[in-house]
């Protein structure tokens, strides 16, 4: 990081008040007649409603369109275990993202707790405040047991975005990679780099989208995870092979699809020419992917190549996903977000992809055209069809899985519906590119 990107960002996050969100009131406040329906004595009958019924919260209060971003910042993105007050910043900065992608209000909450059963507790405590609950930067493997208490506990949906999210949206990616490259996803051979919370969660829901179990090779620090190996918790052990490799280099010999969710630079050229005709690549370590772009590039001319990184084509970024997902969980009234609707996720994103871009994106992103192809195998995060793309899809699937408690009736009306969520938004994308095109940045603009 430049010390002048430094700078600006410090800049940003202090002026003209500290941090990037605020309480805003929505209803009338300029009578003292307001005041008595806003609080004491009118408060009263809400309240006497709700008693009755609890699930009256949705229609006088902000429950059907509140979301909780919740924090231990023990695995926050690129820096690690920096701690709940850290964290602060970044779970700020993702209920913006709800905002301005979905319409969604989000509070960021940072739990200072390591202990997964205390952590379950306190999140479980203020869970009837939310509409859903997004867990984020929680350190592996905590983050399953955590989410999976959860899950069981609260009646509103809860997910651990650092592993659905990745899921969903790579998954996207996937099944359109796949296609450009004239290859059939119950045929490929997979090879997963790092073995966390997303590589877990990306390796099931790759199955769940035709991959075959028997044809996926996972590795993590120590090399291949097979069966013969006693270091390894449960969730490696779903994953475990019979095959007799040890190597990442062994591992990648004859593979179709290379998913790295590790660390800078593991993959060599030479590990790359093994892999078999038209390979593809997802090299999604942060902020350095686990081969460079250029030299992926330039060893092979025949791949697929995708990272985490808005400065190169094809970036897998999770924004594509969380909003939408939260949007029709809420809208629907999920009781969960199950694998049905994150499968309709990826299919409904990737789907987008394959359209025409309208000219004014290209635009924005300082473009002549987007095409889909090998270079544009996702849409971007700032196509404002993904909310009535996606979110009706999601909530179609919730319906057909029986997890919705309200139905969507009208799934064109509802589309309709989200686009007026954000068609007001004041969030414009300004010098999205620099003059060099290494640079990608979004503000928000106040009127």
């Amino acid at each position: 990081m430049s010390k002048d990107l430094q700078q600006e960002a410090l800049n940003y996050h202090r002026y003209p008040m500290p941090g990037k969100i605020e309480t805003v009131a929505t209803k009338s406040t300029s009578h003292p007649d307001d005041l008595s329906l806003a609080y004491s004595p009118g408060v009263a009958y809400p309240c006497k409603e709700i008693e009755k019924n609890q699930e009256d919260a949705y229609l006088y209060t902000n429950k059907a369109n509140l979301v909780a971003v919740i924090s231990n910042g023990t695995a926050v993105l690129g820096l690690g275990n920096i701690g709940a007050a850290a964290s602060k910043p970044v779970m700020e900065g993702k209920a913006l993202l709800f905002k301005i992608f979905a319409g969604l209000d989000c509070y960021d909450i940072e739990i200072d707790e390591h202990d997964p059963d205390r952590f379950v507790d306190v999140v479980k405590a203020m869970s009837p405040t939310f509409g859903g609950i997004n867990l984020e930067d929680i350190k592996a493997p905590e983050c399953f047991e955590i989410e999976d208490k959860l899950k069981k506990a609260c009646d509103i949906p809860v997910m651990h975005d650092d592993q659905h999210g990745t899921a969903i949206v790579s998954g996207a990616a996937l099944l359109n990679a796949l296609d450009i490259q004239g290859k059939k996803i119950g045929e490929v051979r997979v090879v997963i780099n790092g073995a966390g919370a997303a590589a877990i969660s990306c390796t099931r829901l790759y199955i769940h989208l035709g991959v075959k179990k028997e044809n996926i090779i996972m590795c993590d620090s120590k090399g291949v995870v097979t069966t013969s190996r006693t270091d390894i918790n449960k969730q490696k052990r779903e994953f475990a092979t019979d095959l007799p490799i040890t190597t990442l280099a062994e591992a990648l010999k004859g593979a179709d699809v290379f998913l790295g969710l590790s660390v800078a630079d593991v993959v060599t050229p030479e590990m790359l020419l093994s892999m078999a005709p038209r390979p593809i690549v997802f090299a999604l370590a942060n902020p350095n992917p686990e081969i460079a772009y250029d030299k992926a590039k330039a060893t092979r001319n025949d791949l697929i190549f995708a990272t985490g990184r808005s400065d190169y084509p094809n970036q897998i970024n999770n924004v594509l996903g969380f909003p939408y997902i939260f949007r029709a969980a809420l809208d629907c009234r999920a009781s969960e977000i199950n694998e049905e609707m994150k499968v309709a996720a990826a299919r409904a994103i990737a789907a987008l992809a394959r359209q025409s871009v309208p000219k004014s994106l290209c635009m924005a992103y300082g473009v002549e055209s987007l095409e889909f192809g090998v270079d544009y195998i996702l849409p971007k995060p700032f196509d404002k069809r993904l909310l009535k793309t996606v979110a009706p899809a999601i909530a179609k699937a919730a319906a057909e899985s029986g997890v919705a408690k309200a139905p969507i009736s009208d799934y064109e009306a509802y589309a309709e519906h989200l686009t007026t969520l954000i068609e007001d938004n004041d969030a414009y994308i300004v010098g999205l590119l620099d003059p060099d095109g290494q640079h990608c940045e979004c503000r928000p603009q106040k009127n």
